[in-house]
């Protein structure tokens, strides 16, 4: 299982969102935690480090995977 970091401009979103899509979004973010690059996510292109995004209703979320610190 993986370990989630949110960022200060993440949290500070998710609290001015209603509370029906933050629920959304955290559940998914929850199943992230256990599967990182699911058959729904995407990789992020122009990036340096490797991002994936993965959609929530109107909304992305944007992460990426540290294998290496997982082992």
């Amino acid at each position: 299982m993986f370990e989630i970091f949110y960022s200060k401009q993440a949290v500070k979103f998710l609290k001015s969102l209603d509370k029906t899509p933050a629920i959304r979004i955290l559940k998914r973010i929850e199943k992230l935690k256990h599967d990182p690059v699911s058959h729904d996510s995407k990789i992020v292109e122009g990036y340096r480090e490797k991002l994936f995004r993965v959609r929530v209703g109107n909304y992305r979320i944007l992460y990426e995977v540290d294998h290496d610190d997982n082992l």
